[in-house]
């Protein structure tokens, strides 16, 4: 009966070593991608939350979002625009440990 040299074990190990790290790798690059997507979207729904609170009364402004979210915050800034009889609006959310920011603009009537 002939079985498998230790050449061949090695070989088939060295193989499947390679497979299992070039998953491990794709998964956590995709884990990667799922979490800054999630966060994205935490600081676009809550930016979008303050805006719509601006919306009533738009003014310049600054704050947190605690206690939910103590490690965001947010800006408010009003700007000229360059469409005639219209402002600018524009609410920015940061996350104070990482730097991650975003945006959002509404125009609103002067």
């Amino acid at each position: 009966m002939r079985g498998f040299t230790l050449l061949e074990v090695m070989v088939s190990l060295a193989i499947m070593a390679s497979v299992i790290l070039t998953l491990l790798a794709s998964v956590n690059y995709h884990l990667g991608i799922i979490a800054n997507e999630r966060d994205r979207t935490t600081l676009t729904l809550l930016a979008r939350y303050r805006i719509d609170e601006l919306a009533q009364a738009p003014a310049k402004g600054e704050g947190t979002f605690a206690p939910s979210h103590p490690e965001l915050s947010w800006k408010a800034d009003i700007q000229p625009s360059d469409l005639p009889g219209l402002q600018k609006l524009v609410v920015t959310v940061r996350r104070g440990s990482d730097g991650k920011e975003v945006s959002l603009v509404s125009f609103f009537a002067k």
